[in-house]
């Protein structure tokens, strides 16, 4: 596993990713959507399992799940997992923060 180093501090991305909107970043040619949902970071894979729409286009709710815009499939961020087992599940990608910077596990 690569480990991406996306911002300097753990500080720059909380100014630079807002809670609960999630934000398409793209690293080493894979999109990822990334969010923060209740002051901890989710990284997913940015496609819709159900028909490859962009998650980053979606919403989160109060259940920490990211909700397709196009079809509203409710995809657990912690988990990937499709909560109603109508779609494959989301591929996760691991978020680490130490004192050398804010990473994405790819």
């Amino acid at each position: 596993m690569d480990w991406i180093k996306l911002f300097s501090t753990e500080a720059e991305a909380r100014d630079k990713i807002l809670r609960d909107k999630p934000q398409l970043v793209i690293l080493h040619g894979v999109r990822i959507c990334l969010t923060l949902h209740q002051e901890k970071f989710y990284a997913v894979q940015d496609a819709c399992t159900h028909n490859g729409t962009s998650l980053s286009k979606g919403n989160i709710n109060f259940l920490g799940e990211i909700i397709c815009p196009l079809h509203n499939y409710q995809f657990n961020l912690q988990s990937g997992r499709e909560c109603n087992s109508r779609s494959r599940d989301l591929k996760t990608f691991p978020v680490k923060i130490d004192e050398s910077g804010f990473f994405i596990g790819i």
